[in-house]
């Protein structure tokens, strides 16, 4: 946490970051990874572009001698806010990619083709089902499959089971599994805030079930369940690099909604590796 005083001792704002450790044997890696949400609080919004350039500078001393691998700003807003700051301090942006569903304007299955909605049918047929949990029992399952999905997800963290406990104890929150003859195939979690739906972790055994489709089965589901709770919007928080082929955002577009990009800054501890990265994302 980094925190910035007045004269007369009053907080005017503060920062926190987020430090993670993360490895694994298989692939061998081991790295720390600084993650901070937003630009921080502040009193005002005339201490806050005066005051920001100041916290960045010394949350990035800070975590520089923390020998962190790299640090990430995400949900920064306005889209350039921080900008000339983050430049000066050696960070670099990556035009992060979402995807935001509507759910007031119209009902979501008449955003689907044809072949989907056949697809739907056929895999139901097949004994494909999908429900919210209902009891703490069934959390572990569902945390095996959401663990071994991403424990080869060199950038992905993962927070403990104990996390997901607290989640499926909360009014704000729901886990979603898919099942295929009492074998859960498919699994993800969303949180609601405002009168939205956020889909957070996404994971499913697609390449063993393919003609099941658990990647498929899992967010429609979640899309529905949204939309029969009356919130207005489902957003996929993470849809990875704008790259012009990129079959993980093609595939939730799929479901009839829109691609919203936002800025994501990062900051490499290796000075060379870091210098390449700038050069391409900002050429």
């Amino acid at each position: 946490m980094v925190v910035a005083f007045r004269q007369d001792g009053s907080v005017a704002a503060h920062m926190l970051a987020l430090l993670r450790r993360t490895g694994s044997f298989f692939p061998p890696y081991l790295h720390s990874h600084a993650l901070i949400y937003g630009q921080g609080e502040y009193d005002d919004e005339e201490g806050q572009k005066n005051i920001f350039p100041l916290i960045l500078k010394a949350i990035t001393k800070k975590l520089r001698r923390q020998l962190c691998l790299f640090i990430e700003f995400i949900n920064i807003t306005p889209k350039m806010f921080g900008y000339k700051a983050f430049r000066e301090n050696d960070y670099f942006p990556v035009n992060w990619q979402e995807v935001h569903n509507s759910l007031h304007s119209k009902a979501p299955i008449e955003r689907l083709s044809k072949r989907q909605i056949k697809r739907i049918e056929k895999a139901q047929r097949m004994g494909v089902s999908s429900h919210k949990l209902e009891t703490k029992d069934e959390i572990d399952e569902w945390y095996d499959l959401l663990h071994r999905f991403y424990r080869t997800k060199f950038r992905k963290f993962l927070p403990s089971k104990s996390h997901f406990t607290e989640l499926f104890s909360s009014e704000n929150a729901a886990l979603f599994s898919t099942t295929y003859r009492n074998k859960v195939i498919g699994v993800c979690a969303c949180v609601y805030s405002e009168g939205n739906a956020y889909l957070w972790y996404l994971a499913s055994r697609r390449k063993r079930y393919p003609k099941q489709h658990p990647n498929f089965m899992t967010i429609w589901y979640a899309i529905q369940y949204a939309y029969e709770h009356n919130y207005a919007h489902i957003y996929f928080m993470d849809a990875g690099l704008p790259f012009s082929r990129n079959p993980y955002r093609d595939f939730i577009l799929s479901f009839g909604g829109k691609p919203v990009s936002h800025y994501r800054w990062f900051r490499l501890s290796l000075p060379w590796i870091n210098r390449f990265l700038k050069h391409f994302f900002l050429n």
